[in-house]
This record gives structure tokens, sequence and C-alpha cells, in this order.
């Protein structure tokens, strides 16, 4: 694949970091620092209009139902028409829920069914953003160095999520909840402001096609023929929603009953935020040949922080498995996508990122709706040990597929059978020969490392959510 980055270099900037790469980065930073706020600020403001666990559960899936509905609708619509396009529109709508949200919280008037329904807004923004802006990162950088930008790019986002988690904490225990997501609208807006000047003069037009539902099909027939992506994916749709539970419901809960306050699980978080930094470090040094058997070894240390919360250990140990998960799980990120950059065609990234997403979301409405039931059945102990062997179990299926365990790095250039370049083909990895070229995938679904985005965070909260991060 080709870097689509039109402007040329400039001074000490790498060859990879072009100006569309330049844009699309900043503007995940800013979100970033406003998501990990608002991450934390949704469920105090729930907390303080009087709700409960089970309310939690109920603004998560406000949110969730309809980034599950809508990923699909999404993903072709980003295969169709400029997909910055579709990224500033997305960013536009989530700064106007999280600008209504801010107010209502601030003048204290903010009641279940609203907060409910902003968050479906910013959950439908999500749904058209995620799948348009994975598409628009794999179409910035070049085939040769995709795995180093990728874990730069990570390395910023989860950097300012650091700074992002640690001040949105202090500050939903010294100003309220309000101001934090008034924060996050801005940074929205700003995002939004960035995206409007990619360039995507380089990138070639897409040829029409048979319509919405045709491309739909031709996305699904690109996913269902690849066993490593629809068996991993469906190992998210587990793992994804037993992080959403405990991250957007559990660890708010056990935070506020045991740990002493929303500053505790900032920090937490932060430390989560470190981990992913230095696991980001350390994937633009390390590129391990078996990406995918890297990777998913690297997901067993996402029920470390589950196993934590149940104990519950100090809040010092707590910040420290946050950490070691957050090492592991960017080693997970940046080989996924370096795996989806290498195998999947470009012109079918949002697509297939489409379908990546719905699997590894499709759980999470109920998941997080059912927090609340499950801990008034089992008890909060016993729901957080059931997540931990359930993520240990569908992990250990997925190594069972034989091209998790054998796909291998290929070098830039790399023909497929049929001699297309810059593609590659699996070798004795059983998927006969499928070639293509990228997606990249966060924090929520099946591709990113990290932590699933509490109701009202960023749509580029990878660390909220798909593996992105």
């Amino acid at each position: 694949m080709t870097n689509r980055s039109a402007s040329p270099r400039s001074g000490r900037r790498p060859e990879w970091a072009g100006r569309n790469y330049v844009l699309l980065t900043a503007a995940t930073i800013v979100t970033s620092l406003g998501a990990h706020g608002a991450l934390i600020a949704t469920t105090w403001a729930v907390f303080e209009s009087g709700g409960d666990a089970g309310d939690v559960g109920l603004v998560a899936m406000a949110r969730f139902l309809p980034l599950v509905f809508f990923l699909l609708i999404g993903g072709a619509v980003a295969d169709r028409i400029p997909r910055h396009r579709v990224m500033v529109a997305a960013n536009a709508l989530n700064f106007v829920s999280q600008a209504v949200f801010a107010v209502l919280v601030l003048s204290g008037t903010a009641e279940l069914w609203q907060m409910m329904v902003l968050t479906g807004l910013c959950g439908t923004g999500q749904a058209f953003f995620n799948p348009a802006a994975e598409g628009m990162l794999m179409s910035s950088v070049t085939g040769e160095q995709a795995g180093r930008a990728f874990a730069f790019y990570r390395m910023a986002m989860h950097g300012a999520g650091i700074g992002g988690a640690a001040l949105g904490g202090a500050l939903v225990a010294f100003v309220g909840p309000g101001w934090v997501l008034a924060v996050d609208a801005l940074a929205f807006a700003v995002a939004g402001a960035l995206r409007a000047f990619l360039d995507v003069s380089g990138i070639p037009e897409r040829k029409p096609g048979g319509g919405l539902f045709a491309d739909l099909r031709e996305g699904w027939q690109e996913f269902i023929g690849r066993p490593w992506l629809w068996s991993i994916v469906a190992q998210f749709s587990v793992v994804v929603a037993l992080i959403g539970a405990v991250e957007a419901v559990y660890g708010p809960l056990v935070a506020r009953d045991e740990l002493g306050g929303a500053s505790p699980w900032g920090i937490a978080l932060a430390g989560y935020g470190v981990g992913t930094v230095a696991g980001a470090i350390l994937m633009t040094r390390w590129k391990p040949r078996r990406m995918l058997l890297v990777g998913t070894l690297g997901v067993f240390p996402i029920a470390l922080p589950s196993a934590a919360l149940a104990v519950p250990l100090h809040p010092v140990g707590l910040t420290a498995v946050m950490f070691v998960s957050g090492v592991a799980m960017e080693i997970f990120g940046v080989s996924w996508m370096t795996t989806m950059h290498q195998e999947i065609p470009e012109e079918k990234l949002s697509r297939v990122s489409a379908y990546d997403w719905f699997g590894s979301t499709a759980l999470l409405p109920l998941s997080t709706a059912l927090a609340g039931p499950a801990e008034a059945a089992f008890g909060r102990k016993e729901s957080l040990w059931g997540a931990v062997a359930l993520m240990t179990l569908v992990t250990a299926l997925v190594l069972l597929v034989p091209d998790v365990r054998n796909m291998t790095r290929r070098p830039h250039g790399a023909t497929t059978a049929k001699g297309a370049p810059g593609t590659a083909v699996d070798v004795g990895t059983g998927t006969g020969g499928a070639a293509g070229t990228g997606t990249v995938v966060v924090a929520g679904g099946g591709a990113g490392a990290g932590m699933v985005p509490a109701p009202g965070a960023s749509a580029d909260a990878e660390g909220a959510v798909r593996r992105n991060g």
C-alpha cells in the first residue's frame, strides 16, 4: 500500500509521518484527553443524580445499542463516500450530545432518560466514526513502516489518555462531572476541525458498487473467508462484553465503595495508560514474526484488572495490575493492526472493520445492562471472578485456530498467489492465499487494545474499547 499523504515531509519528520497521519494523530490526542475524563465523569453523573449500578448499566447499554445497530451501515457508508467527511460529521454529533449532557449535569437537572438518549446519540456517532477512522488511518501510512507508525499513533493516543484519566478523576472529585463532560465536548469540536483538513486527493476513488447491501455482502465475504479474523472477533465479542461490564460498572462501584472514590479509579486508569505507552514503545522496536500468536498470548493479562477488583487490591496494586494489562494489550493491538494492514484490501477496509467492530461489540448492550442484576444475583466478587474465567477460556480457545498460531509477517512488496503487489499470501496458514491490506481496531472491538469506553466517552477512546486502547 502506498502512502496517501500528499504533502512533502519536513526536516526531522519520519518518512511515514505524512500530513494526514499527523492530523489524525493530533485529533486523536485531543479527543483522548477529553474521553478518558468523560469515561469517569459519566458514571459519577449517574451516581450524583441518585442512580445505582443498574442505572449505570442502562446508560452504558443506551450507548452501545446504537453503536452495534449502525456499525455495519457506517462501514459501508465510509467505503462509499470520503471517509474524512464521515469522521467530521460524527465528531459534530458527539460535540452536540456531550455539550447538552454537560449543561444538564451542571444545572442539576439531568434525568436518567435524558442521559440514555444523549449517550445513545454519542454511540450513533461512534458507529459511523470508527470504521471511517480505521480506514483513514490505514490509508495514511506505508506498508513497510506500518507497524512502527501504528505503535507511535497508539503511544500518542494513550499518552494523552494518561493525562486525561488522571486529570478527569481529580476534576470529578473537585469540580464535578459536568465540567469534565464540557471539556470532552470541546475536544470533539477541535478534533472535528482538524479532521476537516485531511487530504483525500491521493486516495483512489471507489468504483460504484451495486448498492449498500451489495457492499455489505462483499464485506461479509471478506470477513467470513478468514478464520483468523472471525475467530478473534468472536473471542472479543465475549472479552469486550466483559470488559465493558467491569470497567463501566464494577470498577467505579469498587472504587466508590472500597477504594475511596473517583480519584483512585482515575489513577488506576492512568496506570493502564502508562502501560499502553510502554507497550507501544516496545512495539516500535519489536517486530514478532508470528504476529497473531504473540498478540493473542498478550490478551491473557486482560483478565488481571477484573481479578484485582474482585480481591480488591489496594489502589497501588490495582494501578500496577492495570499497567501490566496495558503493556500486554498494546502488544496485541499493534500486532492486530499490522496483521489487518497486511491482509485486507484498502478499498474494503471500512466494511471489514465494521464487521470487526460489530462482532466485537455485539454483546456490550446486554453485558452492561445485566451487570447490575448479576451483582445482585451472584455478588460482585463472584461476578468479577466469573469474568476472569470466561476471558481466559475464550482466549485459550482462539489458540486452537491454525491461522492464529502460524500466520507470519512478510516483507512489504510480497505477492499474493495472483501476483498482486503489496499484499501477502498466508503460506502454510490455511487461509487459502487470501490477501489484502489492512484495518485498525481499537478499544471495543476486534482489533484495538484497550478498555471499553464508558457511556459518554470519546469515539476515539481506544483505550476505552477495542483491545482498541
